[in-house]
């Protein structure tokens, strides 16, 4: 159960980075709701991740936590913010994904 709450947690680590990004880009009253996002998402991906950790090892539900929000921030870059997808962009972004695999295999 704590693996899932840990994979909604780094799901919500994306959507506050993504808050940024839009905040980043709107002016107004907009802003201020996307910057509402990015407390909310914050709120509850910090809160999930505190659970996690209450039976995960800190190191490896810390290293799941930012390796789901950078690999998500990055694809949403690209999507969402049309950021480059060159080679090798892609290329370690390949090789996160298979490290944080890599860390729920061997943790206990």
């Amino acid at each position: 159960m704590n693996w899932i709450l840990l994979i909604i947690a780094g799901l919500f680590e994306v959507a506050f980075a993504a808050c940024l990004g839009k905040a980043k880009e709107t002016i107004g009253i907009e802003m201020y709701y996307w910057y509402a996002g990015f407390l909310l998402s914050l709120l509850i991906s910090m809160t999930l991740l505190i659970k996690a950790t209450q039976t995960l090892p800190i190191g490896t539900a810390y290293g799941v936590w930012t390796g789901i929000g950078a690999v998500g921030t990055v694809l949403i870059g690209i999507f969402v913010f049309k950021e480059p997808a060159s080679f090798w962009r892609l290329f370690f972004i390949t090789t996160l994904i298979a490290s944080i695999i890599g860390l729920k295999v061997v943790s206990h």
